[in-house]
């Protein structure tokens, strides 16, 4: 690493990105437009590129500004984290509240839960379920620390970053002998009652532009739900049809107790990660246990063989 590259420059590049405005950036770092655009300026030489792209609109990252502005952020990341150790360090045990979304809860999150026992034993974990918007809305909050799932929407996202983990699809799932397994078919489900996730699930405009593609129209007989105890009770006691993340059936599907009907639902494949607060308030102290948990979300991805799509950070 060059030595010249100071805390200094790291935190004008990223906070001018965060405001897009040297002069709201200058007011958050208590310089003066000069000395931040100076500082810039420095950083620019340092590295021997352009960053930024400036006009009446505001600023913007050139592509090199976009590749080194992940590095930027991580650094400074992993260095708060380490402040928030020595602070944590003297308060007695680590504590985290996670938001799982449906398509991760049953099965990632057992096995994040195993690989946190091994890393930090003594670390209290507090796990909460609920809608995409909900959990987005409490992150934001600061009700919960981070959040796991699928991708939401743009409107969903404003102010989290999301850190991608892998690809997942949704699944079209019955019980074992179910009349539809004779001619899997996917414009047949309307034939049956079908479980069909609410306007307010991320994975609603999915499935529906799925439908469209494969000429299906909206199932007459359906139960909007994202429930995974209900989804599963229902489905195998009953012919309903259900379309879920994949995740969250996986377990049955493999143990034999659901079947996954063979249609092509790549269309609806997205990005399941990890989502957190782009720009941590002062009174975040989680930097230790969020360390912690995003490592072994990491060693669980690689245990369940998901990483094979993985990919980097992203911030809204």
């Amino acid at each position: 690493m060059d030595r010249r590259i100071k805390i200094r420059h790291l935190q004008a590049f990223t906070e001018i990105l965060r405001q897009q405005s040297l002069k709201r950036a200058a007011e958050r770092l208590s310089l003066t437009q000069p000395a931040i655009s100076r500082t810039l300026a420095e950083l620019e030489a340092i590295l021997g590129a352009q960053l930024l792209t400036r006009d009446r609109g505001g600023v913007a990252p050139t592509p090199q500004g976009t590749f080194f502005l992940a590095h930027a952020q991580a650094s400074l990341s992993a260095l708060e984290q380490g402040m928030s150790g020595l602070r944590d360090g003297g308060k007695g045990a680590l504590a985290l509240t996670v938001g799982a979304l449906p398509s991760v809860a049953a099965r990632l999150m057992p096995q994040i839960a195993i690989e946190m026992a091994r890393l930090a034993p003594d670390l209290h974990l507090t796990v909460a379920d609920g809608s995409h918007e909900a959990l987005t809305d409490q992150l934001r909050g600061g009700g919960l620390d981070l959040v796991i799932g699928r991708l939401g929407d743009p409107a969903t996202m404003r102010g989290l970053s999301f850190t991608q983990l892998y690809l997942e699809e949704v699944a079209v799932v019955v019980r074992p002998g179910h009349p539809i397994l004779s001619d899997p078919d996917l414009r047949r489900i309307g034939d049956w009652t079908v479980l069909y996730p609410p306007p307010w699930a991320a994975i609603r405009p999915i499935i529906e532009r799925l439908l469209i593609a494969e000429g299906v129209t909206l199932p007459p007989r359906r139960i909007e739900t994202v429930s995974g105890a209900f989804g599963l009770a229902l489905t195998a006691q009953s012919d309903a049809v259900w379309l879920i993340s994949a995740g969250v059936v996986a377990g049955e599907v493999a143990a034999g107790r659901l079947v996954r009907l063979p249609v092509a639902t790549r269309l609806t494949e997205g990005p399941v990660g990890l989502m957190a607060r782009a720009a941590p308030g002062p009174a975040d102290h989680s930097g230790t246990a969020r360390q912690l948990f995003t490592t072994a979300v990491n060693r669980a991805v690689a245990v369940l063989g998901l990483d094979d799509s993985a990919a980097g950070p992203t911030a809204s």
